[in-house]
């Protein structure tokens, strides 16, 4: 999967101003490359370790990707105490097998730590996010 670099940007800093709660969104684009970050409103009650996506604002974003012609590629979300890589939760939760998951873990906020993976029947498998331009 690829990245535009100011999406990938957006993400972090989206992560960053939300931390210590965890942050949320869609990545959407076109032929494998994310042109578009969705921030989500986190409507946990735990938002510190958990995340839940406000329900109106995605089903918002999904409006506009079909009428902009794009696809959801990506679920992102940030660890704010542990690593870059999905919790048994995240595991758990994981209902778009064709989407990556981007996990941006700021247990160091100053140099954030992203993993990117595909989550398929429980199945956790790394994917590479390539950035352009």
């Amino acid at each position: 999967m690829r990245a535009e670099r100011r999406c990938f940007s957006a993400m972090v800093e989206h992560c960053r101003v939300e931390h210590p709660h965890e942050a949320c969104g869609l990545l959407a684009g076109k032929d494998k490359l994310i042109t578009k970050v969705y921030t989500m409103t986190n409507t946990s009650e735990n938002p510190e370790t958990c995340y839940f996506m406000d329900p109106q604002e995605q089903l918002k974003a999904f409006k506009e990707m079909r009428n902009s012609g794009l696809e959801m590629l990506g679920i992102y979300h940030s660890h704010g105490a542990s690593s870059a890589y999905p919790s048994p939760r995240d595991v758990e939760m994981a209902f778009y097998p064709e989407a990556i998951c981007v996990i941006v873990s700021l247990t160091d906020p100053q140099k954030p730590e992203v993993g990117s993976f595909r989550i398929v029947e429980g199945k956790i498998e790394k994917e590479e996010l390539i950035l352009s331009g």
